[in-house]
């Protein structure tokens, strides 16, 4: 099984990490899968939307809802979400060097999101990297047993994944 997350302290770090991996992989020729996460900032409000691109190349889909300047919910669209979920699960099914999820969060925690697209991956051998918070840690590991940490460092998550697809 090769299987590996990362956890990148900061607020946002964790995508961006991602993001930068599967640009590099992609400019190597690897068949990527799964989802990538690309925040926009919004100033005005101390907010920002929340967008997911559906390897390898699209589409972008908005998994946030704007509920107010005031709201203290989550403001994450679960059908967003689940319409990226649904796009990952048929492009792994086609096949892939490498699944990337950018974030096993709350829906995964309560079997949902994309664990089924984990699972499917490591069915079909296929390397998956995983973004995780630290408060998700615990129900990643008690949902997939065993996985390697790695460092949140751009050359580090890029050298993993370069030894898991050989």
């Amino acid at each position: 099984m090769k299987l590996a997350y990362v956890i990148a302290p900061g607020r946002g770090k964790t995508n961006l990490l991602l993001a930068g991996v599967a640009d590099a992989l992609t400019r190597q020729g690897l068949a990527l899968c799964g989802t990538v996460q690309l925040d926009t900032e919004r100033a005005e409000d101390h907010h920002c939307d929340m967008d997911v691109l559906v390897l390898p190349d699209g589409p972008k889909i908005r998994i946030s809802q704007y509920l107010g300047a005031n709201a203290r919910g989550c403001k994450l669209n679960p059908d967003a979400l689940e319409t990226a979920v649904g796009q990952t699960e048929d492009r792994l099914k086609a096949g892939a060097d490498l699944l990337i999820v950018n974030k096993f969060g709350k829906q995964e925690a309560e079997g949902r999101g994309f664990r089924e697209a984990v699972g499917e991956a490591l069915a079909r051998d296929i390397p998956a990297i995983i973004g995780v918070s630290e408060g998700s840690r615990e129900a990643f590991m008690a949902f997939v047993g065993d996985a390697e940490q790695l460092s949140p460092d751009h050359d580090a998550v890029l050298s993993w994944a370069r030894e898991a697809t050989r």
